[in-house]
């Protein structure tokens, strides 16, 4: 059996594309659930050197796993990585790509293309570009046997289009001409 390390199962991705982005403040998908900090990490098929650390990492943590499975690996074990021309053939953005969810109890941190902190939960946003820390687990709860994906940071590279039909104020409007006319005055 193949012993466990962090870095067997640790991926920074090469460049993605960010979704259902929740970084800042943590987020229960549905009502009950624990909140937690998430995102959706659409990776680009084209992208075969991050794919395919993606596939080792999954593949340690389902040999780490098969202890947590009475010493086998079950044959429809859950995974994590899933094909976006498949999984969601009506949104623009996964077409030609795979995507995996990943998330964290814990803040992941987060920085700026030179490794500054940011803080401003307007800087990352679903549709932006970065790279991200993940990491890959073995899970078995309530009859459920997979592996899953933390979130552990968080890198942004560059801006996109947002996702979800949402837009700058600046891309919305055009500046007004408005003249400061000093003989008009409201309060008179």
């Amino acid at each position: 059996m193949a012993v466990n390390t962090n870095s067997s199962t640790k991926v920074i991705t090469g460049k993605v594309r960010f979704s259902y982005v929740h970084i800042f403040q943590p987020h229960a998908i549905e009502e009950g659930q624990e909140p937690k900090y998430s995102m959706s990490i659409i990776i680009p098929k084209s992208d075969k050197e991050t794919l395919k650390k993606i596939k080792a990492a999954v593949e340690a943590a389902k040999q780490a796993g098969a202890s947590k499975w009475g010493g086998k690996i079950p044959k429809n074990l859950k995974t994590p990585l899933r094909d976006g021309d498949e999984e969601r053939p009506d949104q623009e953005e996964y077409a030609g790509a795979y995507f995996l969810n990943a998330s964290s109890k814990t803040r992941p941190g987060v920085v700026d293309a030179h490794l500054n902190e940011i803080i401003d939960s307007e800087e990352v946003y679903s549709g932006c570009y970065g790279r991200v820390s993940i990491n890959f687990y073995p899970f078995n709860t309530a009859g459920n046997k997979g592996i899953a994906c933390g979130l552990n940071n968080v890198q942004k590279w560059e801006d996109g289009d947002y996702l979800g039909g949402r837009s700058r104020a600046q891309d919305d409007f055009d500046a007004l001409d408005v003249e400061d006319d000093d003989d008009d005055d409201f309060l008179s």
